[in-house]
């Protein structure tokens, strides 16, 4: 089958690798119809993620069909289509129990990482039952796709850690998909103000038209001097991190309130610096998350209601045997007005 496949920092290939077998019970294989590209890819690229190993097929993302089910799997049967959760759960162990799904003892983030992931033909997914969800028959496949990560990812470890409020004043550092994710969902909960920060003038056009309320380009790295004039000299009571660099999180200490929620969403592969110099008496909480994808089900829902409508993030369609160049437009985002990439399996 073909596969992209990562060989060492900067390097990567598509490629003709073994197609998957069951080797557990509980496993099933998974015909991929469609997936797509995460930032987080990107930092893999980078050299940011040491646990990915040369030759690990990358992805944690996507929909497909199961194409044979183990003997455990109970929920699922071949033929069923289905979304590929980012996150494996074996939904028994301490952590899934207490719904830390992303720290299971026998799975977490391993798609892409640790076990050979969604970029391909096919994948083979450990604990199905846990790991997957049905996709109603009248779904739209695209809009599925974006449920695998970056919408729980943006809801969960952006709106619900920063304890988004009616009336709060959020500010979301960093407008590509995770960031416009963290933007869609937040509205659940009726802000008086989402201020989105950005160097891309498009993004932060799209931004606007997803329901941020004020828009501040950072080229000019006056972005705490705009905040605080928009806040008469108060800071936002949300900083959401959406990013990953020592800049976006610095600009979120300096504008958030006394009492404020900094939620880093982010992928750090540096070193980033903490003021607790001038934190240490602010009363500021400050939470890290990996994705645990428990609100899936319910992200799910308000998509087919269509009160959540993330096909909006989608910019640019290729053929999986073109993901090189799906790779170079997602890469070059800001050049190609690129959002989500969808990769389709022909």
């Amino acid at each position: 089958m073909k596969a992209l496949v990562y060989h060492s920092p900067g390097r990567k290939g598509l490629q003709d690798m073994p197609r998957p077998m069951l080797k557990e019970a509980t496993d099933a294989l998974v015909r991929i119809t469609k997936t797509t590209i995460c930032g987080t890819d990107l930092h893999i690229l980078k050299g940011d993620v040491p646990t990915v190993s040369e030759g690990r097929i990358l992805g944690h993302e996507g929909i497909g069909i199961i194409e044979e089910a183990g003997t455990g799997v109970t929920r699922f049967r071949q033929g069923d289509r289905v979304l590929i959760s980012c996150i494996t759960a074996c939904g028994k162990c301490e952590y899934c129990r207490r719904g830390m799904c992303s720290h299971c003892e026998q799975g977490g983030w391993t798609l892409g990482n640790t076990i050979d992931g969604t970029q391909a033909e096919y994948v083979r997914i450990p604990w199905a039952d846990t790991s997957l969800h049905h996709i109603p028959e009248n779904a739209d496949e695209e809009a599925m796709v974006m449920l695998s990560d970056i919408l729980p990812t943006g809801y969960e470890c952006g709106v619900l850690n920063g304890c988004v409020k009616p009336d709060d004043i959020v500010a979301i550092i960093g407008a590509g998909p995770i960031g416009l994710a963290a933007l869609l969902t937040a509205r659940f909960y009726s802000p008086a103000d989402i201020i989105m920060i950005d160097r891309d003038d498009h993004r932060l056009d799209v931004a606007k038209k997803l329901g941020a309320t004020k828009l501040i380009n950072n080229s000019d790295g006056k972005a705490l001097l705009k905040i605080m004039a928009m806040t008469f000299g108060r800071g936002v009571d949300v900083a959401i991190e959406a990013v990953g660099m020592p800049a976006t999180f610095e600009i979120c200490q300096a504008i958030i309130a006394p009492g404020g929620h900094i939620a880093n969403v982010g992928v750090h592969g540096e070193s980033v610096p903490l003021h607790l110099e001038t934190l240490w008496s602010q009363n500021i909480t400050i939470t890290t998350r990996l994705v645990d994808a428990v609100t899936t089900p319910l992200l799910l829902k308000t998509v087919m209601s269509g009160r959540l409508l993330p096909k909006q993030l989608i910019t640019h369609h290729f053929p999986l045997s073109e993901v090189i160049s799906a790779y170079d437009t997602f890469g070059n985002a800001a050049r190609e007005r690129a959002l989500k990439v969808i990769l389709t399996n022909e």
